[in-house]
């Protein structure tokens, strides 16, 4: 099921700020409650990419901001040398998972569970 598409949940979010005339006030709250937020984008080739949550589109296009990119997927990122990237663009057909770091949400350290696509 697609992001853009499905529910809102804890960890589900949907479409950027100009796609979002066809959704409830609530998903809106949503969407704009996760921006400037950090995320952890796991990529379909492997790779994670964590930054800052800045926009998506109805196709699922995540773009993040100050983005590093990690070759492996794991939960501690100390076990390899992060590639920055700075403002990065993650097709919406190679999200796996998003994962929203619990700090900016509830005030607890490291990332919540994140959903699947």
């Amino acid at each position: 099921e697609s992001i853009l598409k499905s529910a809102l949940g804890p960890e589900k979010f949907i479409g950027g700020r100009g796609e979002l005339s066809s959704y409830s006030s609530t998903a809106r709250q949503k969407l704009e409650s996760l921006l400037n937020k950090n995320m952890r984008i796991r990529m379909t080739d492997g790779r994670t990419l964590v930054g800052l949550f800045l926009c998506t589109d109805r196709d699922c296009n995540v773009i993040l901001g100050s983005a590093q990119e990690f070759l492996k997927s794991s939960d501690s990122f100390s076990q390899g040398e992060p590639r920055v990237l700075g403002l990065a663009m993650i097709p919406g057909h190679h999200v796996v998972s998003i994962e929203v770091e619990s700090d900016s949400l509830v005030g607890t350290q490291g990332f919540s569970q994140g959903s699947s696509h």
